[in-house]
């Protein structure tokens, strides 16, 4: 025979799991009709915007087989990697407008990633001030339709290289990348297997 007492303690702790349990539902629906109908209780913040700076855009010509600088002011982020993307972008758009010197199609969204990596010295140590080597990772899509030629080719991957220096003078070397891969050329002919000093501007006779 259960006692009095007990039989009253565990109605009540069995009418207050039903209770928790009820508001513990509710209140994860009501949290999930939120998520549907993208509310969020936290303010919404405006994007972040980068300061306006002048950049140094190595641009190549196809008429003359030459690379020129020119200036553009540009938002440029304060992290290397994505100011070096950035200003790659912007090479990249200038190739894909109608009237490039080098026309190229692709734009700034063919540069997927650039990394920055230390360059270590004899003793196999990178200090604070060690130049970089960059990495830069195209896409598939920007070497498919890239036009196929050695000039073509070289002039591009050479403006790259130089557009780089002129803005981060610590890279002084460039290696690219494909879609994360490493690729035997960029479209049949300018090679992506070496490495290329960032300061050379012109293709090599």
């Amino acid at each position: 025979m259960i006692p009095r007492h007990q039989t009253v303690l565990f109605v009540i702790l069995l009418l207050a799991s039903v209770i928790m349990g009820a508001v513990l539902w509710n209140q994860l629906r009501r949290a999930h009709e939120r998520l549907l109908r993208g509310q969020d209780a936290a303010p919404t913040q405006a994007p972040l915007v980068a300061p306006a700076e002048q950049a140094t855009l190595m641009v190549a010509n196809d008429a003359d087989n030459s690379i020129d600088s020119r200036i553009l002011t540009l938002p440029l982020p304060e992290n290397p990697e994505a100011r070096a993307r950035a200003v790659l972008g912007k090479l990249l758009d200038l190739y894909a407008a109608p009237d490039a010197t080098h026309p190229v199609p692709g734009g700034a969204s063919s540069v997927a990633q650039v990394f920055l990596v230390p360059i270590a010295d004899d003793t196999g140590k990178a200090s604070p001030t060690a130049p970089h080597l960059a990495v830069v990772n195209l896409t598939s899509a920007f070497a498919a339709g890239h036009p196929s030629g050695l000039q073509a080719e070289t002039l591009t991957v050479l403006s790259i290289c130089a557009t780089l220096n002129a803005n981060m003078p610590s890279v002084t070397q460039v290696r690219f990348l494909v879609d994360g891969q490493s690729r035997a050329t960029l479209a049949g002919h300018a090679d992506l297997t070496r490495t290329y000093p960032a300061v050379e501007t012109a293709p090599q006779p």
